[in-house]
């Protein structure tokens, strides 16, 4: 007897249980169940170790550390001094100039990051005990947090994503707190289940994904209120005018109160201890 072959919408190769049915766990069909499977391997990992408390910090990726920005600058003043008519080496002095300047972002986040695990890890602080630095995973104001909370010989987490143009964990994550996620939102949930506080740095497109995404949650009590830091003021003034959504009537007055400002690791330190009533 002829058997006829029957084209199937969900990839199952024949002859293989499900659960080792690659083609098929990655259809269409078990989108449903990779979202559950990348939330609780998380989960299970964060519960594993006793982290009910974490501090999300945000920031591009791009932030050098201030050694290597100068270093490219020293770089880039060389061949324009070989060459100084040349347009594309200006215009590279110039970018390596604005590196320089941004990479005091990477310095205030690494110092940041240190003095929060030494100051929550060490001891107990309720309700934020374990106040464990959980970063993007990647480079630039990513490593400059868990490099810092390993500086203080602290614990760290990095929640990395696959992107077009690969994101690599960086080198100073916990091994056993660094994950790979394919769904942002997914990730995104992960940073803020455990979130007692977070501190934003200047960034890009993801930086402002995950800011607006925290504070909505905060405004419309989707997600408890939690002290929520803007490092570098005059990046965020420039960046967005707050008064045009509250002379359109978009936000109320009293939402500007749902972010404070930071130049130094102290100032949010200082920020967070008010917000939990840590000063005695």
């Amino acid at each position: 007897m002829n058997r006829k072959s029957v084209n199937v919408d969900f990839g199952e190769t024949p002859g293989l249980r499900a659960s080792e049915d690659q083609e098929f766990l990655l259809s269409g069909a078990c989108r449903g169940i990779r979202l559950e499977l990348e939330y609780l391997k998380t989960e299970l990992a964060f519960s594993s170790l006793g982290i009910e408390s974490t501090f999300v910090l945000f920031g591009s990726a791009r932030t050098l550390p201030p050694d290597e920005a100068k270093k490219r600058l020293t770089a880039a003043k060389a061949a324009l001094k070989a060459k100084p008519k040349d347009a594309a080496l200006k215009a590279a002095v110039q970018k390596a100039e604005g590196l320089v300047y941004q990479s005091k972002y990477y310095q205030v986040a690494r110092d940041f990051a240190a003095l929060i695990t030494r100051e929550c890890q060490s001891r107990e602080l309720d309700p934020i005990s374990r106040f464990v630095i959980v970063t993007g995973g990647g480079g630039g104001i990513m490593e400059a947090g868990n490099r810092g909370a390993s500086d203080a010989g602290g614990v760290s987490g990095g929640l990395n994503i696959t992107l077009p143009f690969e994101q690599h964990p960086n080198e100073y994550i916990t091994p056993e707190l660094s994950f790979l996620f394919h769904y942002f939102c997914i990730r995104k949930m992960h940073f803020l289940k455990r979130a007692k506080a977070l501190a934003a740095f200047p960034g890009g497109f993801g930086t402002m994904d995950e800011l607006f995404e925290a504070l909505t949650l905060i405004q419309t009590k989707k997600m408890d209120r939690i002290p929520v830091l803007l490092y570098g003021r005059e990046f965020w003034d420039k960046l967005i005018n707050w008064d045009v959504f509250i002379e359109s009537g978009m936000i109320s007055p009293e939402d500007l109160n749902l972010f404070t400002y930071c130049e130094t690791a102290q100032d949010g330190w200082n920020a967070i201890k008010d917000f939990y009533h840590l000063n005695n």
